[in-house]
């Protein structure tokens, strides 16, 4: 399947680079945002996937991060993770701009916005604000975004005890680790060490009592996911049908399973699984 690789420039001049897997025949659009110390690419299996199923996808590197952030900061730089001028809210804005940016390619197509970990807490701000910009989400590697069930510190702890990389945390198969442990766009630090502590803290917060629409959301996580794992998303997915009046959640536990669901050795599942959601909900029939 071929890659488009694009970019555009953001409000304060940092150029975005951005990627987009085009369906044959396309009945949504699935539009994807990463984790922190990761990248977009690391998705591509999941993108080519979602495109044979008839999604187009559009995947950005968020700034600091990947090709964006070399963009900013060079090679090799060890600002890499930064995100630069504006902050944490620049970073969601540039996400918007990508949904801006799908939206006019295609504009009559169902969106989902899929976000997995950081990439997901920047998914709830921006279903917060703007509902009506999407016609589903999709939250993985996730959790309720308070400190009692948010888990904010060295997230390989428990896993600590079966290897060496510091990457055990975010799956069973031990490739992930291991790839990860040698990527040079892989970034270890924390968000507090990145991100500093005012936009650390702006990750905080609870769905909206106020949202612009009622819209579809799955919630998919590992019940050993250090971040959150089953009961974290179990109160995340209650605040959004209690809070949000949200009438269509649902909420995927899988057992055993880790950080990254789309990178655990039951992947082929957790890919059939979000294909199966979203042609119940979000495409054009075929």
């Amino acid at each position: 399947m071929a890659r488009d690789d694009r970019t555009l420039t953001d409000a304060h001049g940092v150029v975005i680079h951005y990627y987009v897997w085009a369906a044959s025949a396309p009945r949504g659009i699935v539009q994807l945002a990463h984790g922190v110390g990761e990248y977009a690419l690391r998705y591509e299996r999941l993108a080519e996937a979602l495109a044979a199923a008839g999604y187009t996808v559009y995947a950005d590197d968020h700034r600091g991060h990947g090709r964006t952030g070399i963009g900013q900061w060079g090679e090799g730089s060890p600002m890499l993770g930064h995100l630069g001028p504006g902050g944490l809210p620049a970073t969601v804005e540039a996400v918007r701009d990508v949904t801006r940016t799908a939206r006019a390619d295609a504009p009559g197509l169902p969106l989902v916005l899929l976000g997995h970990s950081w990439g997901s807490l920047m998914a709830q701000i921006i279903v917060d604000a703007h509902a009506d910009d999407y016609d589903g989400a999709v939250l993985t590697g996730t959790a309720y975004r308070t400190p009692l069930t948010m888990n904010g510190g060295d997230l390989n702890k428990r896993h600590a005890h079966l290897g060496t990389t510091g990457f055990e945390w975010l799956s069973r198969d031990p490739a992930v680790a291991a790839a990860m442990a040698v990527d040079p766009l892989a970034i270890p630090a924390t968000v507090l060490k990145l991100f500093g502590l005012r936009d650390a803290l702006r990750l905080y917060g609870r769905p909206t009592r106020h949202p612009k629409r009622d819209l579809p959301l799955l919630v998919m996580v590992g019940d050993d996911d250090p971040l959150g794992g089953r009961t974290s998303a179990e109160k995340l997915v209650a605040a959004y049908r209690d809070r949000s009046g949200f009438t269509d959640v649902e909420l995927i536990v899988y057992d055993g399973a880790r950080h990254e669901v789309f990178n655990e050795t039951n992947r082929d599942e957790v890919t059939v699984d979000l294909i199966g959601w979203l042609d119940a909900r979000s495409a054009v029939p075929a």
